[in-house]
């Protein structure tokens, strides 16, 4: 069972129990007027109304079909004890009302949501009126009683209906909620790969299709080579099935899983130095970071001096790595051309996703201060675990 559907019968159970209780506890306290009742009606009275609290209290808590069914024997005994009175006064009428429109028809409020709950409930119902009408045919007046009855477990069963009727929408709300919900999240997780795939991709297959392009002007043919290399066995991986975001780790630190910025960042040194341009590396010498955090450093960094190689118009940039309590901080300088970072378009995929899309999946952030002829420094920030 769905556990709104556990939530349901608990509610209603909670509902049955207030209107049953109230029922049975006011048919008990009409036995203490003076003169309402004889002293055998007064105890047999109080003591099935007692019981019919019990068993309320039984059913309300494990909806146990005999208690339901104790309930309304109960209810059908105060009926016959006080309808079978020489003289029927108003108070007994009162009590009589409260047992068979009250008391017994609480249980309607539950016994409705079961498979066959309406016939159910229209039978109990049915042998109340038969009971009262039984009473009505030694010649006391039971319209009222009658009326009482059927109205009572009329209001018990709709009850029951409504409330089943607006928890099942309301679990239908939910459910097409959570479809939502999983669209959405299986769309941004595809969204999110297909950025990834044209992070990787642009810093490194199309980075060497541009040095093709070119002609490798600047980068000897034996870096060309071994970057062309490099190339081909990421496409291979993904041709095999690889994900991109964990090819990424072959292209910066192919050797060690261990996360320590010094040792990848060697790796990317490398990588540049190949292709002509010398990186000074200043600052932190060791620090440890997630995986995802430092592919995301890492990946920036390499964008950012990318553009350096390919921009600035100087073949040397410095790196400097410090840290905090809750950040750690890459700073990648150069001594170039520089231009004004309000031209830099959003649609830029070099700076918008390799360097900002990276960061901001791990939530850091990039900034970037350069004026023409002042050269460019580049802002990354990553927070710590």
């Amino acid at each position: 069972m769905k556990r709104i559907h556990k939530e349901r019968d608990r509610l209603l159970r909670r509902l049955a129990r207030i209107a049953g209780l109230t029922g049975a506890l006011g048919t008990c306290a009409f036995m203490f007027f003076p003169g309402a009742s004889s002293t055998l009606e007064f105890a047999l009275v109080v003591l099935l109304s007692l019981a019919a609290t019990v068993l309320v209290v039984v059913h309300s808590l494990h909806g146990s079909m005999p208690a339901a069914l104790g309930v309304v024997a109960a209810a059908l005994g105060t009926v016959a004890v006080l309808g079978n009175a020489p003289v029927i006064d108003p108070v007994s009428i009162a009590a009589i009302s409260l047992a068979s429109a009250v008391t017994a028809p609480s249980i309607a409020i539950t016994l409705v949501v079961r498979r066959d709950g309406i016939p159910l409930v229209g039978g109990l119902a049915a042998l109340f009126v038969v009971a009262i009408g039984l009473i009505a045919a030694a010649g006391h007046p039971m319209t009222t009683v009658i009326l009482a009855t059927v109205a009572g477990w009329a209001v018990g069963a709709t009850l029951g209906s409504v409330v089943d009727h607006a928890i099942a929408g309301a679990a239908e709300r939910i459910d097409e909620v959570g479809r939502a919900h999983e669209a959405e999240r299986h769309a941004s997780e595809f969204e999110a790969r297909q950025r990834q795939d044209a992070r990787v991709l642009h810093d490194t297959v199309l980075a060497t299709l541009s040095l093709l392009a070119h002609s490798g002007v600047g980068v000897g043919s034996v870096a060309l080579r071994q970057q062309a290399g490099d190339d081909a066995r990421l496409l291979k991986q993904l041709r095999l099935g690889a994900p991109l975001d964990n090819a990424s780790n072959a292209i910066f630190s192919p050797d060690s899983d261990e996360d320590i910025l010094s040792t990848t960042f060697e790796s990317v040194r490398q990588r540049f130095a190949r292709m002509g341009l010398d990186v000074n590396w200043h600052g932190v010498g060791q620090l440890a970071l997630p995986r995802e955090t430092l592919d995301a450093l890492l990946g920036a960094l390499g964008e950012c001096l990318e553009n350096v190689r390919r921009h600035s118009g100087v073949n040397e940039a410095d790196v400097t790595v410090s840290d905090d309590d809750r950040t750690v901080r890459a700073m990648v300088t150069d001594a170039g051309h520089g231009f004004e970072p309000e031209t830099i378009g959003a649609a830029r995929l070099g700076y918008a996703e390799s360097v900002v899309g990276r960061l901001n999946t791990v939530g850091g952030r990039a900034r970037i201060f350069s004026s023409p002829g002042s050269g460019t420094t580049v802002m990354l920030e990553v927070p710590k675990p």
